[in-house]
């Protein structure tokens, strides 16, 4: 093109291009879209395909504004990944028609200008295009209101998209672009047009989290502007002004300190508006209250008109999805949608898994739900303060009799179970009585009473297992137990589904005391098994899985087996190796594994070999899904290496003819080097699993897998894989354990990067600090010789890791390597002996005899050692209890 002649498009391409733009976009079209996709993509690679799609956007005055519209989207796809690498002069003609249409006649064209537009911010920066700064402004400032809400709509786009790029400098500017804009921002809060009002408010709001320190000194303005709007006609306008106080309470609190009466008033007016989202935004306020750790009291006085308004907002609202639902029969199948995806989560050795707290029956959030969450928090807070003005209401709602009153018996319900927890101390008395009141409630015609009541007794478990011990505790535990397997064979799914996660809450919290009910419970979980559709299925295998866990070797009956096994066989034959309703059924037969420990013999060779045919073929799809025959998802592959560690762990050694016949090593060895983080976890914990009870079969591999390992614990990256390298850590030590001399090559590699993460622990996990601290001792304890004269370097932080360790067996290697450290280096530990001292006070009792021998020379060592008062100096800097915990040693 020559230089200096502007762009001009040719008639046949514009016409071409119009022609398929309206073929794709029209319902009665025949055309097969997906070739006028490709045709459309074939042109995207002439170097003016995109001037033509600026041309018809812009200025194809003569065509639909649903085709001007479409050549502008599919601009925007194209300019994300081909803007940077256009000539200068095609980007210039694009941006120069642009501009001119922020103005545009027609809204939806506006929009879409501004889509654009912040796209090329993004892809360009502001310096890029200075012009259009000053044609936003002059926009602004219009009086026209095409022009305003044109250029407000793309300034809205940029504040979301990108913020930050108007809080910095930019050269050409005499100010940052914020400077200029946010005066204009806060004039629109007093708009005419509620558009203006909504895209400028939205567009501040953005700021609150960056706090330019133009926002900073505007904020009485800003202040000011929230409450001139605090009761806009639009609603969403006023959710607008609820977001930005949440925002401010959490970001700058201090700011609205001196408000906060009437903050607290207009939050429990806003709470009632007759738009739930606005009421939603207003009810999140108290989560956010709490959270900013201002003071609670401010909050008192105003509880007997807050509890109120959260209770009437905890009832159903007519258009409640969960309404039309509930109707749903158990004979009716589950449709795709209804399945939530769902997560696995890789094994983590040290700590136990932190509980996924999935009270919530359904996951949609709602005012329903955030008001019954803030009652939650409100009962954590002020505890049984809040009883008084609660229970008068709850009461109420309760005996209101009639079909018509369901929802508020229900709400009362629901109340009772957000409560449970906070408000125990003053319910606690009053147990058995509101027990007794909710199991008649399990049997009410109303599936969703009978499901909510299933939750809240769920949420009063703990304390019904507490009171077994007497004659009417028991009685009453035995009546809850029944109640919700009944529930669990309900018709109604949304029963179903309430009923078997509160009784999977009930299982955890009374763990042996179910032992006597097995043959019972499991009778009601397999009928369950047989009539339930694929969604309630999942939380089946997940009551199952929790039964196995609380009993432990108590499953290891003939008479219970028979129960359970053959069900759950069936079905692991009759789903193929692609399909993920495999994921919970794995899941469930690793805590069976555990659990029945050699027990499960009988089953663990069919179950061995399809995790290991599963592992292979999902390593081979990642590379070739053509010749595996399936897609790649490495959920497969986690689940699959979590069941082979349940297997290592129930079977023991008596899995070591499984894996002498398997290629299982070498494909460890594959997953501990995978690029997936959750992949690698789960395979470092089934490494140490393995080292446990069948070293051998890892030797011909060990360097391998050391290297491997090491490597997990020096990455830059350590907080983000946190958990990888907490189990790469503790199955070097127990490699270490097992393959003693034959580890010293890596040894310091390790200790190496074991110091760090100690002297940084209050960064870190705790299980990742307990972890390296015992794999430190585990490798002393291997070579001492090789450790020990680095010990002043790391004694200190290492001895206060060790004295949170919980007595165990890997806490009693952690200390042989601390003896073996001092016997070949006792100067190392001088300068740490009263840490050491502590660490050593933190044992509750070493059960092993020879261990406390050794700890006892070592303290008598030092006795010996040191002399003329210096031990006794040592021995002052120690606290009371610390020396009373010494004196059993004889020092």
């Amino acid at each position: 093109m020559a230089t200096g002649v502007a762009w001009q498009p040719q008639e046949q391409g514009f016409n071409e291009i119009c022609r398929l733009l309206e073929q794709q976009i029209s319902p009665s079209s025949t055309a097969d879209k997906s070739q006028i996709w490709q045709q459309l993509q074939q042109y995207s690679q002439f170097p003016d395909f995109n001037n033509y799609l600026a041309f018809i956007l812009a200025r194809a005055e003569g065509k639909s504004v649903e085709i001007r519209q479409a050549a502008g989207l599919l601009l925007k796809n194209n300019l994300r990944t081909a803007y940077k690498s256009m000539s200068p002069s095609n980007q210039q003609y694009i941006k120069s028609e642009l501009l001119p249409c922020l103005g545009a006649a027609d809204r939806h064209i506006r929009s879409t200008v501004g889509t654009i537009v912040s796209v090329v911010v993004q892809l360009g920066g502001i310096a890029g295009w200075l012009e259009l700064l000053q044609a936003l402004v002059t926009c602004l400032d219009s009086n026209d209101i095409n022009h305003m809400e044109g250029a407000m709509d793309a300034l809205s786009k940029i504040c979301e998209d990108i913020p930050q790029v108007l809080d910095s400098d930019v050269p050409g500017l005499a100010e940052r672009p914020i400077n200029i804009f946010l005066p204009r921002l806060l004039q629109f809060f007093q708009s005419p047009h509620t558009s203006l009002r909504k895209l400028s408010l939205g567009s501040v709001n953005q700021f609150v989290m960056l706090m330019p320190s133009a926002l900073f000194v505007s904020m009485d303005q800003y202040l000011q502007g929230l409450f001139l709007l605090s009761n806009d006609p639009s609603a969403e306008v006023r959710k607008l002004v609820c977001a930005a106080f949440n925002l401010l309470i959490e970001v700058r609190p201090s700011f609205l300190e001196p408000h906060l009466r009437n903050l607290f008033e207009y939050m429990l007016q806003v709470n009632k508006d007759t738009d739930d989202d606005v009421a939603l935004e207003a009810c999140e306020f108290w989560h956010s209250y709490f959270e900013a750790q201002l003071p609670h009291e401010n909050l008192k006085e105003f509880l007997p008109r807050l509890v109120p308004v959260l209770l009437s907002n905890m009832i159903y609202a007519d258009d409640d999805e969960s309404l039309v639902e509930a109707e749903e029969d158990e004979s009716l199948p589950d449709r795709d949608q209804d399945l939530k995806p769902r997560f696995h989560s890789s094994r983590l050795h040290g700590l136990e898994n932190p509980e996924d707290d999935d009270d919530d029956i359904v996951n949609v959030w709602n005012l329903r739900k955030c008001s019954a969450a803030a009652l939650d928090v409100l009962s954590n807070v002020f505890g049984d303060e809040i009883l008084p003005t609660l229970m008068p209401v709850i009461q109420a709602k309760l005996s209101a009799s009639g079909d018509e009153a369901w929802k508020d018996r229900e709400a009362a319900v629901l109340a009772l179970g957000a409560i449970a927890e906070g408000c125990i101390k003053g319910l606690y008395p009053h147990l058995s009585e509101i027990v007794a009141f909710l199991i008649p409630l399990l049997d009410d015609k109303f599936p969703l009473i009978r499901s909510i009541s299933c939750w809240t007794l769920s949420r009063f478990s703990k304390f019904i297992v507490q009171d077994i011990g007497h004659q009417n505790g028991r009685e009453q535990f035995e009546k809850v137990l029944m109640g919700l397997l009944q529930r669990i064979l309900d018709t109604n799914k949304r029963v179903q589904e309430a009923a078997c996660s509160a009784f999977a809450t009930l299982e955890e919290e009374a763990a042996e005391e179910l032992a006597p009910r097995l043959e019972i419970i499991l009778q009601h979980l397999m009928m369950a098994f047989g009539k339930y559709q694929r969604r309630n299925l999942r939380i089946v295998y997940d009551a199952i899985g929790t039964l196995a866990d609380a009993v432990g070797f108590e499953l290891n009956q003939p008479v219970y087996l028979d129960i359970l096994m053959p069900p759950l066989i069936a079905k692991w034959q009759q789903l193929p190796n692609s399909d993920k309703d495999l994921f919970p059924l794995l899941e469930c037969f690793t805590s069976i594994a555990q659990a029945l420990g050699a027990g499960f013999t009988q089953f663990a060779q069919p179950v061995f070999q399809r995790c290991i045919n599963i592992i292979q073929t999902q390593q081979l799809a990642k590379v070739d899904s053509v010749a595996a025959g399936a897609q790649y998802d490495k959920e497969f592959v986690v689940c699959c290496l979590d069941l082979l560690s349940g297997l290592a762990e129930g079977l023991g050694s008596g899995i070591e003819s499984l894996v002498a016949q398997s290629n299982l090593r070498d494909m460890l060895l594959q997953c501990c080097m995978d690029d997936a983080s959750d992949v690698r976890q789960s395979a470092f914990a089934l490494l140490g699993d393995l080292a446990r009870v069948c070293p051998v079969h890892l030797q011909a591999r060990l360097s391998d897998f050391l290297d491997i390992a090491a490597k997990q614990l020096n990455t830059p990256k350590l907080k983000e894989t946190v958990s990888v390298a907490n189990n790469a850590c503790w199955a070097i030590g127990e490699l270490a354990v097992k393959a003693r001399q034959e580890i010293s090559p890596i040894v310091m590699t390790v200790v190496l990067c074991l110091v760090p993460i100690l002297k940084h622990s209050e960064e870190l996990n705790k299980s990742l600090i307990e972890n390296s601290a015992i794999t430190l001792g585990r490798l002393a304890w291997v070579c001492p010789e090789l450790v020990s004269p680095h010990m002043e370097h790391f004694m200190q932080p290492w001895c206060i890791a060790l004295s949170m360790i919980r007595d165990d067996t890997e806490k009693e290697d952690a200390f042989r390597g601390l003896c073996a450290m001092v016997k070949a280096n006792p100067s190392g530990a001088l300068s740490s002996l009263v840490f050491m001292c502590r660490a050593i006070a933190s044992w509750h009792e070493i059960r092993s005899e020879e261990l406390h021998n050794e700890v006892c020379q070592v303290l008598h060592g030092y006795k010996q050692m040191l002399r003329n008062g210096a031990w006794d100096q040592c021995m002052s800097a120690l606290e009371p209890p610390v020396k009373d915990k010494l004196s059993k040693y004889q020092v």
